[in-house]
């Protein structure tokens, strides 16, 4: 029902797209520094439940309805690319701090970790592209069960995505300490995450493709 070429497919995008730094890595990683690995994957579970939203909301209907509203779907994508544009000054502008750099924040429990994982991953831009353009294009409708092959489809980009999520949540430690160590490169990684969120931001802002339905 669903070509291995599609799904190989749909693999290489979402490991391209959850190893660029986004709203979630760095919610992860910097809940995995302030308050411990145990916070990183209460988070890691608030975040995937984001993904199981969009991947359902997006085979019932969500992208049909910003095939009907294309002016809700720009909203939306410039709303993130501001966001993204946000997240890069905060990175590149002059006192800004690396997100491997350990902060000193109150701890939350565990239901707000969660609340907040999933608000991250709902309101992230990238994640709401995948969903409302790129996994549609994989779709076949010839080959028939259309439903099925979203689901299918976009569960392989869940397991992508938490898996790698999973590996930052268990290294951002020993990250932080191998770059605590090192000023420049700490110096280095923030200066490389802002050029890539701003890059993203612009990306996006200038994007003129419109959401695929998938019914």
């Amino acid at each position: 029902m669903v070509e291995t070429s599609a799904l190989l497919g749909v693999v290489a995008v979402g490991l391209g797209m959850v190893l660029t730094p986004g709203p979630n890595m760095i919610y992860l990683v910097s809940r995995s520094l302030t308050q411990g690995r145990r916070a990183g994957l209460v988070s890691l579970a608030g975040v995937a439940t984001g993904f199981l939203v969009y991947l359902v909301a997006t085979n019932l209907g969500l992208s049909v309805l910003f095939v009907a509203v294309p002016q809700l779907y720009l909203a939306v994508k410039l709303a993130g690319a501001a966001y993204l544009a946000w997240l890069a000054w905060c990175a590149l502008r002059p006192g800004g701090v690396s997100v491997f750099t350990p902060q000193d924040v109150p701890p939350d429990s565990p239901r707000r970790l969660y609340a907040m994982g999933l608000m991250t991953s709902l309101l992230n831009p990238k994640i709401a592209i995948m969903y409302l353009s790129l996994i549609p294009q994989f779709v076949d409708p010839s080959a028939g069960g259309v439903l099925v092959q979203g689901l299918l489809l976009g569960s392989a980009q869940v397991v992508v995505s938490v898996t790698v999520n999973l590996s930052i949540v268990l290294a951002a430690g020993t990250i932080a300490v191998f770059l605590a160590r090192r000023p420049a490169w700490l110096r280095t990684q923030r200066y490389a995450m802002g050029a890539v969120l701003g890059t993203l931001a612009v990306t996006l802002a200038i994007d003129t493709s419109t959401p695929k339905s998938t019914h």
